[in-house]
């Protein structure tokens, strides 16, 4: 079997179009190191948050600020205070946080969240949702957007949740 012109000619286009596949996908295998402890940032990069709500209070952008809501009627807005200064900190705390991701997928069927936040960012649709949890060695924070675990201790979980006490959350001992 002899191949002509037109026949030579697509099988050198083939060889270089499976040259082309193998060489490109060749170099993210040669690149790739050892797979270091995975950090990734809480919300994605380059959001804006149009809002965030914990279950006693929501903040909220009016223009150019920002102004905390009491969701709880009669009740102030908690220990901590919503001054603007707090609010701007609080927003860019949850905007460039960045944490562990947990190696092992902890299970939550039976278990409480010890409180939530709600996201709203520009461009989405539907909020996203975050779950604290307790850990052995300090907290969990669920993301239930992107089905995914960080790892956080407790001056980090305070800084994400400001109003939250975390005196009354912490375990009873037996003594």
């Amino acid at each position: 079997m002899q191949l002509g012109r037109k026949g030579w000619n697509n099988v050198v286009i083939f060889s270089m179009l499976l040259m082309i596949f193998f060489f490109n996908g060749l170099h993210t295998k040669l690149n790739s190191g050892p797979e270091e402890a995975r950090v990734q940032s809480v919300l994605p990069d380059q959001s804006f948050i149009l809002a965030l709500e914990f279950p006693d209070q929501k903040i909220e952008r009016i223009g150019t600020s920002w102004r905390a809501i009491a969701l709880i009627d009669n009740a102030p807005l908690s220990q901590w205070q919503a001054t603007t200064v707090n609010l701007v900190e609080l927003i860019n705390q949850w905007q460039n946080m960045q944490l562990s991701v947990a190696e092992e997928q902890p299970t939550f069927h039976n278990t409480t969240a010890l409180t939530v936040a709600t996201v709203w960012l520009a461009g989405e649709q539907l909020p996203w949702l975050y779950q604290l949890y307790r850990a052995p060695q300090g907290y969990y924070l669920l993301d239930k957007s992107n089905q995914r675990v960080l790892l956080l201790d407790q001056q980090t979980a305070q800084r994400l949740f400001p109003s939250f006490n975390f005196i009354h959350s912490e375990p009873k001992s037996n003594a």
